[in-house]
C-alpha cells in the first residue's frame, strides 16, 4: 500500500475508533514474487473477491482471481504471471468474477483449484479442468492440502447462487451449468491467525455460530449489496455477530449494482473496536 493510501486509511479507521496497527507495503512490480515479512500473514486484495495470501510459511494462495478482465485490478496483475508463484487456487463458488481466471491459473501452475465440490463435478465433466486439478470438498469439511503442518482451510456456508457459463466449443454457444453450493473459506495459517473469506454472501444466522466455533481473526466480507450485504448488512455481521479483530470490506464498486462504499461500511460499524481497512485494489498488509 502506498503511503498517501495508508495515510488515508489509517485516518479513516481513527475517525471510527478504528485505529491501525498493521504494517503497510508498497504495491510490488509486476515481476516481483510475493514475499511476506517472516511470521506474518501478507494479505494483497486484487479488486472484487480476488486475493493473494502469502503464509508465514511462504506458501501463496490465490482465491477467487477475476484479473485479466476486471476493470479494478491494476493493469500490472491483468497479467496472470505478475502474482509470481501459486501454490493454491481456492474458488467460492462459479459465477465468473470469482472464477473467470482459475483455470488457465491453475493450469499455468500446475496446482489444484479447491472449490465446492458440485462446481469442481462440473468443471471436471466439462473438460475445463483435468480431474487432478479440480478436487471436491463441500461444507463443513477441513483439508491441509500443503502438508501435514501446513494450512488448514474449512468451507463454510455462504448464502448465494453459484453456476458456470461454459462456451461448448460443438455449438460455440454459452450454457449453464450447475455450480454447487458456493461458501466462505476459513483458512488458518501455520501460525494460527485466520482468515475468513467469505466469497459472495447475503446476511444470515449462522455467521454468529461461525465466529463463535471458528473465531476468525480477519474476515474479508462483502459490501457491495444487490447480489451481496450491503454495507449495513455487514455491519451488522461484522460488529454484531462474527466479532473478528480485523475487517477487509471486498466486492463493492466494479459493477454499478455494487453500490456500497467503504465510508458507508465505516458508520455502519460505528464505534467499535475491530479495526477496518478500506483499501485499494493492489494494496496489501500483513498481520
Amino acid at each position: 500500500m502506498n503511503t498517501q493510501i495508508f495515510k488515508q486509511a489509517a485516518a479513516l479507521a481513527v475517525a471510527f475508533g478504528l485505529a491501525a496497527n498493521l504494517t503497510a507495503h508498497a504495491q510490488a512490480p509486476a515481476s516481483a514474487s510475493p514475499t511476506a515479512t517472516p511470521g506474518k500473514t501478507e494479505v494483497l486484495w486484487l479488486g472484487q473477491a480476488a486475493t493473494r495470501i502469502t503464509t508465514p510459511g511462504g506458501k501463496v494462495i490465490v482465491i477467487d482471481p477475476w484479473l485479466r478482465t476486471n476493470p479494478k485490478t491494476p493493469a500490472q496483475y491483468k497479467d496472470l504471471a505478475a502474482l509470481g508463484k501459486v501454490d493454491l487456487i481456492l474458488v467460492t463458488h462459479g459465477h465468473f468474477d470469482h472464477f473467470a481466471d482459475a483455470p488457465d491459473l491453475a493450469k499455468m501452475h500446475k496446482v489444484p483449484m479447491y472449490g465446492p465440490a458440485g462446481m469442481n463435478s462440473a468443471v471436471a465433466t466439462l473438460g475445463i479442468l483435468p480431474v487432478e486439478l479440480a478436487p471436491r470438498f463441500g461444507k463443513g469439511g477441513t483439508i491441509m492440502p500443503l502438508g501435514p503442518n501446513g494450512v488448514k482451510i474449512t468451507a463454510t456456508h455462504a448464502e448465494h447462487s453459484s453456476e458456470i457459463v461454459w462456451k461448448n466449443p460443438a455449438t460455440n454457444k454459452d450454457e449453464t451449468h450447475p455450480g454447487g453450493e458456493p461458501v466462505g473459506f476459513i483458512i488458518e495459517m501455520e501460525n494460527g491467525f485466520k482468515i475468513w473469506h467469505m466469497g459472495d454472501s447475503g446476511l444470515f444466522g449462522d455467521m454468529k455460530f461461525i465466529g463463535e466455533y471458528y473465531k476468525p481473526d480477519l474476515i474479508l466480507i462483502p459490501i457491495g449489496g444487490h447480489f451481496v450485504m450491503s454495507p449495513e448488512d455487514a455491519a451488522v455481521a461484522t460488529r454484531d455477530m462474527i466479532k473478528p479483530k480485523f475487517a477487509i470490506p471486498i466486492h463493492y464498486g466494479t459493477t454499478p449494482q455494487l453500490r456500497g462504499t467503504t465510508a458507508e461500511f465505516a458508520k455502519a460499524l460505528g464505534n467499535t473496536s475491530i479495526k477496518m481497512f478500506p483499501l485499494n485494489p493492489g494494496d496489501k498488509l500483513d498481520f
